[in-house]
């Protein structure tokens, strides 16, 4: 399914038509109508997943969920893709790194109960 289409389903869906997406983003009028023959600019496509309250994810295809929800983990076990001032963090400060966090989301968890 194209970018257009999943934005026209979405919209359609939730009683909108396009051109009143393009509106409350603050584009033409008919500007979502030409995404059936070019590709939005990220600009475009994020106003308009805004409008909308879905990820930028859910209108590209990336992703079935339209959840906006940035809190879901990652899982980034085994990896290191975190620099710090351009340089990869070392291993064991690496270690540290996790164990704060570790215990920030435990400081978390106690306070939701």
């Amino acid at each position: 399914m194209t970018v257009y289409e999943r934005t026209r389903n979405y919209a359609k869906e939730h009683g909108l038509s396009l051109q009143e997406v393009a509106q409350k983003a603050g584009l033409g009028i008919n500007s979502i109508y030409r995404w059936k023959n070019s590709v939005p600019s990220t600009d475009k496509l994020q106003a308009v997943a805004d409008v909308l309250h879905v990820s930028v994810d859910y209108l590209l295809g990336n992703t079935d969920d339209p959840s906006t929800d940035s809190k879901k983990p990652v899982d980034l076990s085994g990896t290191n893709v975190f620099t710090y001032q351009g340089m990869p963090i070392p291993e064991d400060d690496w270690e540290i790194i996790q164990d704060i966090l570790k215990r920030r989301r435990e400081q978390l968890q106690k306070k939701k109960s």
